[in-house]
């Protein structure tokens, strides 16, 4: 018998959704090298191409690389959790599955709810970064993009809608909705050339970086908690921890992985290790080139190679197409985590069953995927970026936390469970996941978490209303109902 199978129901029902999952989708798409790439794609998105010339700018100052390597050290932490959790139960629901398998239907609820805000939130924070780049580009080739048509209506500088950030997020939609398989090649490529391009921004860059940019490397703070001083620089870490998602979407990938208990863990360590280097690296390229004060723009690693003067004309067409062809493939990567959630939500009744419906030509949850682009589209055309951002890093730090405590409590409720991967340390690491966690958290400005506790409230009434009873039917079905083994599938 297995260990689930001892210690009772809800993980039986999971893991028994994992093989059902494998089997409708197409479970052998991704490999060791397209899940790495698959987080690398989310990862090194938004937060290096947008938001590090805002953390800069108003948090942190050249001290934004220790923001960046506090927020890797946390990343990395929970990291940890989530491979271990991610080789245990490979399904496709990522934190909502873990937490449930751990806590139960009410914190898979709560954590699911806050996932569904957290990547909507963030593939449109994404489309908001592709939009200041494409007008930028536009405008380096001699086509003008009327502002009104390329900013929210709210904001500091409100225009009246975003309409690039809505056409990204249609067309990646649109690019999942045909096949995870074909997504993945694309994604694959256009990540290699963003790699690419940034790294002869480092390269050529290193050579044009002013040592008086980069003084005071810690700007002294100002009044209010976190701006500048190491008040900032905590705060900065938490701004641009949104980022860190990335790995997330890795786990959601694990019914159409191969081998996904040793593949996932591979891609989630793979992806924040890479992914650390690349933004430290570019952030102190970026701080060395242009002022700091000058990077709270919407296309910050373009201003700083603007600022080298024309001799770089040439590096700043091509850092707008790595922007440009980068952005959307982080775009598409979390619009893929966040269908995929939809769908084991709604194959465990918390939502709808069109959410979890899969084509039988594509293999894609064709609805959901649907009603991101349309629902994400919406609110990157009309919500300016400062709000976004924001949202997302206390939902993924919230998050966050839920694994690093799941994994212990895993430890403890089933300890004959299969564990192809185990954290090292584990009471050190998680203690250590979460007490980082929540200390970001705490930087974050009281409208976000007034944000959060009403997005909570919101979630908690469709919970009693329809979820909970819903899924303890569902649950119940999983676990009782004859299917495909975990070895017939791959697990």
């Amino acid at each position: 018998m297995s260990a689930a199978g001892r210690h009772g129901g809800d993980l039986d029902a999971i893991l028994a959704t994992a093989a059902a999952d494998r089997k409708r989708l197409n479970s052998n798409a991704l490999g060791a090298f397209s899940l790495t790439l698959l987080g690398v794609a989310s990862v090194v998105g938004a937060g290096i191409f947008v938001v590090t010339g805002d953390a800069a700018a108003n948090y942190a100052g050249p001290a934004v690389l220790i923001s960046f390597v506090l927020a890797g050290i946390v990343a990395g932490l929970t990291a940890l959790c989530y491979a271990e959790l991610a080789a245990s139960i490979p399904v496709a629901g990522s934190t909502y599955s873990y937490a449930l398998a751990a806590f139960g239907s009410f914190v898979g609820w709560f954590i699911g709810w806050d996932l569904l805000l957290e990547y909507l939130f963030a593939a449109s924070t994404v489309a908001v970064g592709w939009s200041g780049y494409l007008v930028s580009l536009c405008a380096s080739v001699g086509i003008h993009i009327p502002h009104d048509l390329a900013a929210a209506p709210f904001g500091s500088d409100p225009g009246i809608v975003n309409l690039p950030a809505l056409a990204v997020m249609l067309i990646c939609s649109g690019a999942l909705y045909l096949g995870t398989k074909e997504s993945a090649i694309a994604n694959n490529t256009m990540v290699a050339l963003k790699l690419a391009i940034l790294a002869l921004v480092v390269g050529v860059g290193i050579f044009y970086i002013s040592s008086t940019n980069l003084q005071p490397f810690l700007p002294a703070a100002e009044a209010g908690f976190g701006h500048f001083g190491w008040s900032g620089v905590l705060r900065g870490a938490g701004i641009v921890f949104f980022a860190y998602i990335g790995f997330d979407a890795v786990s959601t990938a694990a019914a159409e992985a191969r081998e996904p208990r040793r593949t996932i863990p591979i891609g989630l360590i793979g992806t924040v290790l890479i992914a650390t280097a690349i933004y430290v690296a570019v952030g102190f390229v970026l701080t060395g080139m242009l002022n700091y004060t000058h990077l709270g723009v919407a296309d910050p690693v373009a201003a700083a190679v603007q600022a080298a003067g024309p001799s770089l004309d040439w590096l700043l067409r091509l850092t707008d197409i790595a922007a440009v062809i980068g952005l959307a493939s982080t775009v598409l990567v979390t619009l893929y985590g966040q269908t995929r959630i939809f769908m084991r939500m709604s194959e465990d009744g918390m939502l709808p069953p069109a959410f979890g419906k899969v084509g039988q030509k594509t293999k894609t949850p064709g609805f959901s995927i649907v009603l991101c682009g349309i629902v994400g589209g919406t609110v990157a055309a009309l919500v300016p970026l400062s709000v976004l951002g924001e949202l997302i890093s206390i939902g993924t730090l919230l998050a966050f936390i839920i694994v690093s405590c799941g994994v212990v409590r895993l430890r403890r409720r089933y300890p004959d469970l299969e564990r192809p991967f185990k954290v090292p340390a584990l009471p050190l690491v998680a203690a250590a996941a979460i007490l980082s966690s929540i200390a970001l958290m705490a930087t974050l400005p009281g409208a976000t978490w007034i944000r959060l506790a009403v997005w909570a409230l919101l979630g908690f009434a469709v919970y009693f209303l329809y979820a909970r009873d819903n899924s303890a039917r569902k649950l119940r079905e999983h676990a009782e109902a004859p299917g495909p083994s975990p070895a017939e599938v791959g697990l």
